[in-house]
């Protein structure tokens, strides 16, 4: 694990790409590493840090969109939103 208890990033088999990553970063927001109000990382830098493609952090964007993490605002960024969701409206894991 992680500083702050976040486990690294790590896809499951047959877990999609793009859930892992939407996985990991509100596992980051949970954890406090990300806070309220803190602008992400481009799309591009976030792609380049989890090693994955460009579109797939887009489409990760939009599963923390409608989970309720994160807000984008055009021309301007993608922000964690302020106040949090209380629940985590994520998948359970699963089973290895």
């Amino acid at each position: 694990m992680a500083d702050g208890g976040v486990p690294e990033f790590e896809v499951r088999p047959a877990q999609l790409v793009y859930v892992a990553v939407a996985d990991h970063i509100a596992a980051r927001i949970r954890a406090g590493e990300l806070r309220p109000g803190a602008r992400l990382r481009s799309e591009r830098d976030l792609a380049a840090e989890y090693g994955v493609a460009y579109l797939t952090v887009r489409r990760a964007m939009e599963v923390l969109r409608n989970r309720g993490y994160v807000e984008t605002v055009h021309g301007k960024g993608t922000f964690v939103a302020d106040p949090l969701p209380e629940h985590d409206e994520a998948p359970p894991p699963a089973s290895p």
